[in-house]
């Protein structure tokens, strides 16, 4: 029976029963109803490449849940929260500020799911006995497919917020804020509030003031732009009073949503921001009046100022962290986009065949399908895990800039090339890649612009030389690879950077400033491509196949190459084409099985 009924437009004198297929609703179901995980065998390669056995079979029936939870139920709440965001209601009946926010049945239902899933997870893992970040990560990565909101809602400064509390809260605060971590109360309640109307990214020119009373400070000011504002605790970047007024002035502090003495603390929520996308994570306008906060440092010694000129480098540490999970937010991004791109092509037909038989658009996946799997080795390459394949850990100082850098743009490209492989229907809200765009722009912002990225490069590399750690990683990666043509072009290619670096460092401030973004791009290109080879080795070593090597080929002439004077329109074969198959079946398997 057909999913749609027979209109007047389908008994037009040049209608077909075979032209009317095409409108078959059910045809064109896209990535909601499958499982994530089970559909991608690259993610499930990444798992078995970074784990041993033992720990695949514990871990791997979880993923394989999680992929159906977020395929399913958590995708299609994503659509109606997007729809139906949540909602400030400011004050009570008799006028009180209250500033509460009122969340969807839609977000509630998705994100106790999500929390319950993640929650089996970490405990089999736990109860295996090993504590391996990784599979909570590819859990993530499958969430970030569906929904990068609520990713960031219970993502927002979690581990940050308990390593700070851990080291530097007084007694009774720190007691009391853990535990509520540790029985799972607060997981998803927490929130970093930095950005002001004065300065942007740049946190040296706030303007929150913190005043000391007794053994805590009280804070007032106004925070910009607060990411899930509804949350229950706050890292604050205040300036204490008499402190410099300039990033050495900083200080971090911890507010709660409740005072010590169970009363409501002087935290209002002004509004919440009218956002182009990512709708499920509450955004808002906060001001601080008298809050009760808590110094996030060593209590200083008598007569010392608090701000100790670390403050904003500390967060900045944390920030680091954070940096890696907004890649991982535009990575969901980028594979949603080539998975509702390959469902739509191989089912959308046009001037006599299917679009993913036209020449154009296999290339223009191929290329698609690449640039994902690249992107899914920086940012899972960042975790910064040693472990049996990588035996040592890349320190994510510069590792991590440069990855956001790289990634959350191409979540922008992929999504945009998704709209345009739909044509007119991407541009429609009902269909899903309208959407993705709106969310993926976000990315590109949160933690640090691109030039933010850049600067904080150029800083790593001045003040830390944390350059040489990834140059260590890269020839890691290329010293287990096959001595191949692609490996070979590689390992020049890193040889090139480290040369390029040199140079770079004998420019004048200003000259050498204007040129961080081509050396931070050329960066993410080398990591990527020795990344891959490194991938590529291990699969044919463990008698897989040879797609990987492909892959890491067509992204090493495409981005690492020297393209001659015709701009390769001379090449004798377009490998990207003619093993087409080979990588839209690596890519995505299983989509044209029956969903629920």
């Amino acid at each position: 029976m057909n999913d749609y009924s027979v209109e007047a437009v389908d008994r037009l004198p040049f209608s077909t029963e075979e032209k009317a297929q095409r409108y078959r609703t059910a045809d064109y179901a896209g990535a909601v109803g499958l499982n994530w995980y089970r559909t991608d065998p690259t993610l499930r390669a990444t798992m078995a490449y970074y784990l041993q056995p033992d720990e695949l079979a514990v871990v791997e029936p979880h993923l394989d849940r999680i992929g159906a939870l977020m395929g399913g139920p958590v995708a299609r709440w994503a659509e109606q929260t997007d729809r139906a965001p949540a909602r400030l209601e400011r004050y009570d009946r008799w006028g009180h500020d209250v500033s509460q926010v009122v969340q969807p049945s839609s977000f509630i239902e998705s994100k106790r799911a999500v929390l319950d899933a993640q929650q089996a997870l970490k405990d089999d893992a736990r109860q295996a006995g090993f504590r391996s970040s990784m599979p909570l990560f590819a859990a993530n990565y499958l969430l970030n497919q569906a929904d990068i909101g609520l990713g960031c809602a219970l993502g927002t400064g979690g581990g940050m917020v308990k390593s700070l509390v851990a080291a530097y809260a007084p007694a009774d605060v720190r007691e009391h804020v853990l535990s509520k971590f540790a029985t799972g109360e607060w997981e998803g309640e927490t929130a970093q509030l930095l950005t002001e109307r004065a300065g942007g990214s740049d946190l040296g020119a706030l303007e929150t003031t913190a005043t000391r009373h007794g053994d805590s400070w009280l804070l007032n000011g106004f925070k910009w732009f607060a990411s899930n504002c509804d949350g229950q605790v706050f890292v604050v970047l205040a300036k204490p009073e008499g402190a410099e007024d300039s990033s050495r002035g900083v200080a971090t502090f911890l507010v709660l949503r409740t005072r010590r003495d169970g009363t409501r603390n002087g935290v209002r929520i002004r509004r919440l921001k009218d956002k182009l996308g990512t709708r499920s994570v509450a955004s808002g306008e906060i001001e601080l009046v008298d809050a009760e906060a808590f110094l996030l440092s060593g209590e200083p010694s008598s007569g010392e100022q608090p701000a100790d000129g670390r403050g904003l480098g500390r967060m900045m540490e944390l920030t680091n962290a954070a940096r890696l999970g907004i890649a991982l937010f535009a990575l969901g991004n980028a594979r949603r986009a080539l998975v509702e791109s390959l469902c739509y092509a191989r089912q959308r037909r046009a001037f006599g065949d299917r679009l993913l038989d036209k020449p154009l658009m296999r290339s223009k996946l191929a290329e698609m399908i690449v640039d994902v799997e690249a992107a899914q080795a920086l940012v899972f390459d960042g975790v910064g895990i040693a472990n049996h394949r990588q035996p040592r850990a890349v320190r994510q100082r510069i590792a991590v800039p440069v990855t956001k850098l790289k990634v959350a743009r191409l979540g922008i490209t992929m999504a945009s090339d998704a709209i345009e492989i739909h044509g007119g229907n991407g541009y429609i809200e009902t269909w899903p890649v309208a959407k993705l765009l709106r969310d993926a722009q976000v990315n590109t912002i949160w933690e640090g612009a691109d030039n933010i990225l850049c600067l904080d490069v150029r800083r790593g590399i001045e003040r830390m030389q944390a350059h040489q750690p990834l140059l260590e990683r890269l020839h890691d990666a290329v010293s287990v690879s096959d001595d191949d043509d692609t490996t070979r072009l590689v390992r020049r290619r890193i040889e090139d950077l480290e040369a390029a670096i040199t140079a770079w460092t004998k420019l004048p401030s200003e000259v050498a400033e204007a040129r961080l973004f081509p050396l931070s791009q050329f960066m993410g290109d080398v990591y990527a491509g020795a990344l891959l080879t490194e991938q590529a080795a291990w699969e044919q070593a463990a008698g897989r196949t040879d797609r990987k090597a492909l892959v890491a080929r067509l992204f090493a002439r495409r981005c690492l190459a020297e393209r001659g004077p015709l701009r390769g329109i001379d090449e004798e074969s377009d490998e990207g084409i003619e093993r087409f198959n080979d990588l839209a079946e690596g890519a995505l398997t299983g989509a044209d099985a029956p969903r629920p």
